[in-house]
C-alpha cells in the first residue's frame, strides 16, 4: 500500500520547546503507520531545522544528532515536500515530497501563524488552523478584543507596550489600581503554557511581574482576577465543528501555572465534569462561538471561568494548537467523549485535507 508521507513538526523557539516535544513523542507514537509515512522534523531551539530516525531525541536531550540532515522547506507549490541536505555531504539536496505537515509547535514560530504561512506558500495540507487563526488566538489582546465583537464574555483588561511602558510606569501602575484592582494577573501578551504569567496580590509587587512579562514579549496584557472554576473544553471541526465534554482544572498551585502543569504532576483533572445540562450547553455552546469567531479549524481547547458568586461562564482564551500528549486535557476531553487518542488524529489530518481541497478550489486568479 502507498502509504501518505507525513512531516511532524516539533521543538521550535519558543519558551514551549519541551511542551511540544511531549506533545510530538505522543503523536510520534499514536499515528496509524499503516497509513502514514512518518517524517520526523525536528527545529532546535536555535531555529535549526533537522530531520532523521534521531531526531526527537537529538532535541530532547540537546545534542548533536547521529543521522539527522539540515533540511530546509521547500517552497513550491508544484512539488510540495522538503529540500534535505545530509549533514555529512553539505551541498548536496534531495527533495522529499510530502503529502501532509503536522505541525506539534507551541507558541510563537509556531502556533502564531508564522510556519502555517509557510505552509500555505508551499501548497502543502497541514492539521490545524490558518494563518489568521493562529495569529489572532496567539495574541492574547486581539483576541479578547474579538471575543467582546462576538458577543463572548471576557474578563476586564488592559494591555500596552514595552515602549509604552518605559517612563510611564505610574500611569500604568495606577491604571491597573483604577481599573482592576488586586489581585490581578500579568501576562505576555503572545506565549502560552502559563510562561511568564504571575499573580499579583498588591501594588507593590506588579513593577516585577511587569518587567517578568516583557521579557518574553513587546506587549503586556493584566486581566482582572476571577475567582471561580478553572474549565476547559475541547473543538473538533472546520465549518462545522463539534464540541466535547467539559472538563475541570484543580491546580495544586495558587492558579494553574507552568510548574502546575508540566513539573509537579499534582493538579487534578476532571474530565468529563459534571456542571449540570445548563451550564454544561453555555460553555459547548461559547467554545463553538470562540473557534468561529477566531475562524479556527481542525482543534483548539478553549478555556473558560466560571464564576463562584455569579455562576457566569467568562471565555479566558483559545488555544489552536494545545498540548496534545496522551494525557492532555484537550485528548483526553474527546476520550471522554467517545475518540480516542488515534482516532482523534485520523481526524485532525482528514481535516487537513478537506480544508487544503476546499480551499484550493477557489478561484486564485481573477477572470480576464
Amino acid at each position: 500500500m502507498n502509504r501518505k508521507k507525513i512531516a511532524v513538526f516539533f521543538g521550535g523557539r519558543s519558551g514551549e520547546h519541551v511542551v511540544s516535544l511531549r506533545s510530538a513523542a505522543s503523536i510520534l507514537e499514536a499515528i496509524d503507520t499503516n497509513n502514514y509515512e512518518i517524517i520526523p522534523v525536528g527545529i532546535t531551539q536555535e531555529g535549526m531545522w533537522l530531520t532523521g530516525p534521531d531526531t526527537w531525541l537529538s532535541l530532547w536531550e540537546k545534542r548533536s544528532p547521529r543521522e539527522a540532515f539540515n533540511t530546509v522547506l521547500l517552497i513550491d507549490p508544484t512539488r510540495p515536500g522538503l529540500l534535505i541536505q545530509s549533514g555529512t555531504s553539505p551541498g548536496e539536496w534531495r527533495h522529499l515530497p510530502i503529502d501532509f505537515a503536522f505541525p506539534v509547535l507551541h507558541g510563537t514560530d509556531g502556533e502564531d501563524g508564522s510556519i502555517q504561512g509557510l505552509f500555505e506558500m508551499a501548497g502543502i495540507p497541514y492539521v490545524g488552523s490558518g494563518v489568521m487563526a493562529s495569529s489572532v488566538a496567539m495574541d492574547k489582546v486581539v483576541m479578547k478584543i474579538l471575543f467582546k465583537e462576538h458577543g463572548l464574555p471576557v474578563t476586564p483588561f488592559i494591555y500596552f507596550f514595552r515602549w509604552q511602558w518605559s517612563g510611564q510606569e505610574q500611569y500604568w501602575q495606577d491604571q491597573v489600581g483604577h481599573k482592576l484592582g488586586f489581585p490581578c494577573f500579568v501576562k505576555p501578551a503572545n506565549l502560552g503554557s502559563s510562561v511568564g504569567i504571575t499573580k499579583v496580590r498588591s501594588a507593590a509587587d506588579l513593577v516585577a511581574a511587569i518587567d517578568e512579562a516583557l521579557l518574553y514579549d513587546d506587549k503586556v496584557i493584566i486581566e482582572e482576577f476571577v475567582e471561580g472554576r478553572e474549565i476547559e473544553c475541547s473543538v473538533l471541526g472546520d465549518i462545522e465543528a463539534e464540541a466535547s465534554r467539559p472538563g475541570e482544572v484543580v491546580p495544586c498551585n495558587e492558579f494553574y501555572d507552568y510548574k502546575a502543569k508540566y513539573i509537579d504532576d499534582r493538579s487534578d483533572l476532571i474530565v468529563p465534569v459534571e456542571l449540570g445540562t445548563e451550564l454544561e450547553y453555555d460553555v459547548k455552546r461559547c467554545a463553538l462561538l470562540a473557534f468561529k469567531a477566531v475562524e479556527a479549524s481542525g482543534l483548539a481547547r478553549v478555556d473558560f471561568f466560571v464564576n463562584s458568586g455569579s455562576g457566569k461562564v467568562i471565555v479566558n482564551e483559545i488555544n489552536t494548537m494545545p498540548g496534545f500528549t496522551s494525557i492532555s486535557m484537550y485528548p483526553k476531553l474527546w476520550a471522554a467523549s467517545g475518540i480516542s487518542y488515534s482516532e482523534l488524529i485520523n481526524r485532525l489530518i482528514e481535516l487537513a485535507e478537506l480544508r487544503f481541497m476546499r480551499r484550493r478550489s477557489l478561484m486564485v486568479t481573477p477572470p480576464e
